[in-house]
């Protein structure tokens, strides 16, 4: 069975890890951008040209905090899925992060394996959720039709 790539945004100010963390995940076959702060975070999102499954976001950085940034990512993108990176063991703010949207979270330096299939669930889950909209519009398209191309 072939494996997808999952289009994957890596958020963390420690470029050293950022870097090496995305270079594991592109010889997994999957498409990687880099930012180094929610503010890049933000902005790389916001490239329409560009479709985000998965966000694997730091929670500790300098200006904007992951927990800030992913707030706003799923303020404007609802529809991706967040994974939170913390190498602080704070609990207490994985679970605000839970409760604010993130999909899951991972205590720094992260298993790998445990990560790739977090990021699996993680994509299935937004395909799945992008399925439930686009039925729910091909219904409305077809009330608004008269109801010429419902079953």
């Amino acid at each position: 069975m072939t494996k997808l790539p999952i289009d994957i945004l890596v958020v963390d100010d420690e470029k050293d890890f950022a870097d090496m963390f995305s270079m594991r995940l592109k010889e997994e076959g999957h498409h990687v951008r880099v930012a180094y702060s929610g503010e890049q975070a933000l902005q790389a999102l916001s490239n329409e040209e560009e479709n985000t499954d998965v966000v694997v976001l730091d929670i500790k950085m300098p200006g904007m905090d992951g927990i800030e940034a992913l707030k706003h990512i799923k303020a404007k993108n609802p529809i991706v899925e967040i994974i939170l990176l913390t190498g602080h063991g704070t609990i207490d703010t994985a679970v605000e992060g839970l409760r604010s949207g993130a999909f899951d979270y991972l205590l720094k330096p992260a298993d790998f394996i445990q990560l790739l299939s977090k990021l699996e669930k993680a994509r299935k889950r937004k395909y799945e959720q992008e399925e439930r909209i686009r039925l729910a519009e091909a219904k409305a398209l077809g009330r608004r039709s008269g109801g010429l191309f419902l079953d």
